[in-house]
């Protein structure tokens, strides 16, 4: 709840600059999980890296930010949003100053983590400011707003990534983020500030250390499985199924720092699995569509950036159009035939392969992609945000952020060993190509498991997100 000021107008220059602030930051976070695809290939080649250590400069950041988002989400309800989100700004560009001048793969990669851990305390504070921060009957269109331009920085980054890698080197891609985080900043001194009056002085580190080993150690073992040993591949299994287990039973107390209740929600709980699909399936096609365009098709680093515009130019057209869409019809529609356009976009880009021609090969692919993504983006974010009591606001952003971070992270970590690449394979044209068609084959098979989960796991859910059987229980009383 706020501190010091009453709820903003959307419409006011406050209301507007405060939008302006967290969608700015968080999406210098989001364009950084994507941006650095597009430069992988040029990353292995400068700094001699291999395939294992190409994936863990993507999965480097994307763990730690997975990883410590929900610490990310429930320190901004207890010590201020606003506090913590600068904060996160702050170290984002001082991670980002330091990748640019990384020698060798191994710097990038430990850099690529600050820079998680400080874009875990970005992402979950811009929707728990807009939630605390904004009136009611504004809220859906703010959060609509920030989802599709959220959504834009998550597409645009192998656009922006080609540019700069063409332009002026890789190294760009990481410095070009401190003139932006210096204007957030700036900014920022107008955002009102919030935090949950009613949460406990203490915090629950118990839980999140083990959702932080959990995930590490699952990540670890998917990434490294072909390099290791038997014995230390199911030692490190072992370590990620009891830390699960162990998270899931230490966070059943009033004071968990993710409420059961939360759960109990069936608009929470089917918005947050079919997020984990969804997005798993977001950060493979964009992994894979850029490398092999670059290595099997022969495009510059630009042209495989450009293949993507129409991602962004869906996202900024569309997105507002579905979120009004979603208020008068409920998430339910949207969020099940997005994920299943989506699919079929995936399956006409599996074809990419040698000398693609960009209008026949990729452009009815990636533009039937790109409009079933621009359907759902706004109203999954909607329906996690209305399904959770507003006190809770950035532990349950910070929820969905994990899960979709986890979901692309996972994908990343997993879908080359499952479809047989490992090493230097990303530099062979032909064997690239053989894995990246089975890759996003899988992917449109998530996607579609997406389309269900939605179908199935939202009945009976209304407006703006509600269950109508809780909404009515919540009226009669």
């Amino acid at each position: 709840m706020p501190l010091s000021c009453e709820p903003l107008a959307l419409a006011s220059p406050r209301g507007r600059l405060t939008l302006a602030t967290v969608t700015l930051g968080s999406g210098i976070a989001l364009l950084d999980g994507t941006v650095v695809n597009v430069a992988v290939r040029r990353i292995g080649l400068d700094l001699d890296a291999s395939l294992g250590q190409l994936q863990w400069v993507v999965n480097g950041y994307a763990l730690s930010l997975a990883s410590l988002i929900l610490v990310g989400g429930a320190l901004g309800d207890r010590w201020g949003r606003k506090h913590l989100y600068l904060t996160g700004i702050a170290g984002f560009a001082l991670g980002s100053a330091l990748c640019a001048f990384a020698q060798d793969p191994t710097q990038l990669v430990l850099f690529r983590v600050l820079q998680g851990v400080a874009g875990a305390m970005v992402a979950p504070g811009a929707l728990a400011i807009i939630q605390a921060s904004f009136r009611e009957a504004d809220r859906p269109s703010a959060i609509g707003t920030w989802a599709g331009m959220s959504g834009i920085a998550a597409a645009v980054g192998p656009f922006v990534g080609g540019f700069l890698l063409d332009h002026g080197g890789w190294r760009w891609i990481f410095a070009i983020n401190l003139p932006l985080c210096a204007a957030v900043l700036l900014l920022g001194t107008r955002v009102p500030e919030s935090r949950d009056e009613e949460a406990p002085r203490s915090f629950d580190w118990r839980g999140a250390l083990c959702g932080v080993v959990a995930l590490g150690s699952t990540t670890y073992v998917l990434t490294s499985w072909p390099t290791l040993s038997t014995a230390a591949v199911w030692g490190t299994a072992v370590v990620a199924v009891l830390s699960i287990a162990l998270f899931v039973w230490l966070e059943d107390h009033p004071h968990a720092m993710v409420p059961v209740d939360l759960w109990r929600s069936p608009v929470f709980s089917a918005a947050n699995v079919m997020t984990l699909l969804t997005y798993g399936a977001l950060g493979s096609v964009l992994f894979f569509l850029v490398l092999v365009l670059q290595v099997t098709s022969g495009y510059s680093a630009i042209a495989a950036g450009l293949a993507t515009l129409p991602i962004t130019l869906a996202m900024l057209l569309l997105s507002s159009r579905f979120s009004r869409l979603s208020a008068r019809t409920g998430p339910r529609l949207p969020m099940t035939v997005g994920p299943l356009v989506c699919a079929g976009g995936t399956l006409l880009l599996s074809g990419v392969g040698a000398q693609a021609s960009y209008w026949r090969d990729v452009f009815p692919g990636i533009t039937i992609f790109a409009l079933g993504l621009s359907m759902l983006v706004s109203p999954l974010t909607v329906a996690v945000l209305s399904a959770a009591p507003s006190r809770h606001a950035g532990i349950a952003s910070g929820v969905n952020n994990a899960v979709a971070r986890s979901g692309s992270l996972l994908s990343v970590a997993a879908l080359p060993a499952i479809v047989g690449l490992s090493g230097q394979d990303y530099r062979d044209p032909v064997t690239l190509q053989a894995g990246y068609h089975q890759a996003l084959l899988l992917a449109a098979c998530l996607l579609a498991a997406g389309g269900v989960v939605s179908w199935v796991g939202l009945r009976g859910v209304g407006r703006m997100g509600h269950d109508v059987g809780d909404t009515q229980g919540q009226e009669t009383a």
